[in-house]
């Protein structure tokens, strides 16, 4: 099949493009490879990808609209996997604008694309972040979600009404991932493990928000690569008992589904703090902060529709993730 795999440079992307061109499928990457954090690290995982004879790469801004619509110019796509934004929850408080500009504008580029380049099926990536202000555990998509607490989150909302929308007007099969705090091997620098190891092994103290109390559903990223491969290659088809009386967020009349992808395992952060210190050998010295603006509390998955619809459910546990993670980094940092 052939794929666009949108944010190739980046953590998910790469690995996701790694995946399907290792099972022999063609993949164009898109991807800006800006600044945001280690461009060396982006360029690194697109050397890998470029082993592969069947990958194509276009280095393109998402809100670039004539950039955009040349990549579906050139090539036909069955699927588009679109994983590229602007990340990050407290980098959103101090450039808004770089949210709207990538998350709002670039999908909607992304989203003409596929419309008019006939595509089968858009998987697009949301995040646990959407859950924002609910506090009902596990999160489930057939929860509203109304009630954001940081504009990246908003931003993922909007995505999600967005592809319901060409889903309703184009029939444009559409489906949405929530990730769960995502970890593992080529991560991101900005993200708790990342951080965490960096500051240990320099010897720096590290920040611990809300006071330790917080909880999150960490997934490795393998997890997240096969749950994705596994809903790329179903298109969602309408629910015939979706009720317009009582509307199922999680679900739709058009081609349009909702899944969240996480372990389902919600590990407190102390614990994954004394994981990355027993794994390393070393004991973290740590600053104790509030819980900062945009962040939540505590994440969990409810993945019960992920496992009824494709038999899958995450399940690497946190020590052997955080291990592998710390194996490729001291290869990669050559610490």
């Amino acid at each position: 099949m052939h794929y666009l795999v949108t944010g190739a440079a980046g953590f998910i992307g790469f690995h996701l493009a790694a995946k399907l061109l290792s099972q022999g499928h063609s993949v164009v990457g898109l991807d800006n490879v800006n600044d945001y954090y280690d461009v060396n690290l982006k360029l690194d995982r697109l050397k890998q990808l470029e082993n592969y004879l069947s990958f194509r790469f276009h280095k393109v801004n998402l809100q670039d609209r004539c950039g955009v619509e040349e990549v579906f110019r050139k090539h036909a796509f069955d699927v588009v996997v679109h994983l590229a934004a602007q990340a990050g929850v407290r980098y959103s408080l101090t450039n808004p604008h770089a949210y709207v500009a990538s998350n709002l504008k670039g999908f909607l580029n992304i989203l003409e694309g596929c419309r008019h380049g006939k595509v089968k099926h858009l998987v697009f990536a949301s995040s646990s972040s959407v859950y924002g202000a609910n506090t009902t555990m596990p999160f489930s998509v057939h929860q509203n979600v109304d009630h954001p607490v940081s504009l990246y989150a908003a931003t993922k909302k909007a995505n999600e009404l967005m592809a319901h929308t060409y889903s309703h007007l184009y029939d444009l099969p559409c489906t949405g991932l929530r990730f769960f705090t995502v970890y593992g091997p080529w991560g991101r620098p900005d993200m708790a493990l990342f951080l965490f190891t960096k500051a240990i092994l320099e010897g720096n103290p590290i920040m611990v928000f809300n006071h330790g109390k917080m909880k999150r559903d960490f997934t490795y990223i393998d997890d997240i690569i096969e749950g994705v491969v596994r809903v790329a290659n179903s298109p969602p088809s309408a629910n015939p008992d979706w009720n317009r009386e009582t509307p199922d967020p999680g679900t739709s009349y058009a081609p349009y589904r909702i899944y969240n992808i996480g372990n389902n395992q919600p590990v407190e952060l102390m614990e994954f703090i004394n994981a990355i210190e027993d794994c390393l050998g070393r004991k973290a010295e740590k600053h104790f902060l509030p819980l900062q603006p945009g962040d939540v509390p505590a994440t969990f998955a409810d993945i019960e529709d992920l496992e009824r619809d494709f038999g899958f459910r995450p399940n690497t546990q946190i020590r052997d993730g955080i291990a592998r993670f710390l194996e490729w980094y001291r290869g990669y940092y050559r610490v």
